[in-house]
């Protein structure tokens, strides 16, 4: 199993915007192309909290490779993501990372 590290920076104040967007479209769109979240965290103490990182579960990079694409194309989330960026672009950056567990894991 592989997992995906994703930290969104939003723009100031987009916050909510990205959280709305994830609750009404992204985790549906998700379920249709079989992307597995394992869970969703904002932050409460460090450098930012502006921030949505989540974590996501792949089998193995080509499932994580066909899977994202067409997420990443679906005309579907063109749009929604479009829509929602009506008042201004949310995100400023993402850092993703895929990760290993160790031997001693509890998420082997």
């Amino acid at each position: 199993m592989i997992y995906e590290s994703r930290v969104y920076h939003c723009v100031p104040g987009r916050l909510p915007a990205l959280l709305k967007r994830f609750e009404t479209v992204t985790l549906k769109l998700f379920e249709k192309h079989g992307i597995r979240p394992v869970g969703f965290f904002t932050t409460l103490i460090g450098e930012s909290n502006q921030e949505l990182t989540y974590f996501l579960a792949w089998e193995s990079l080509a499932e994580r490779e066909s899977r994202w694409t067409a997420f990443a194309t679906d005309p579907e989330w063109l749009a929604a993501r479009a829509k929602s960026e009506e008042d201004g672009q949310i995100v400023a950056n993402i850092v993703s990372q895929l990760l290993t567990p160790t031997a001693f894991s509890a998420m082997r």
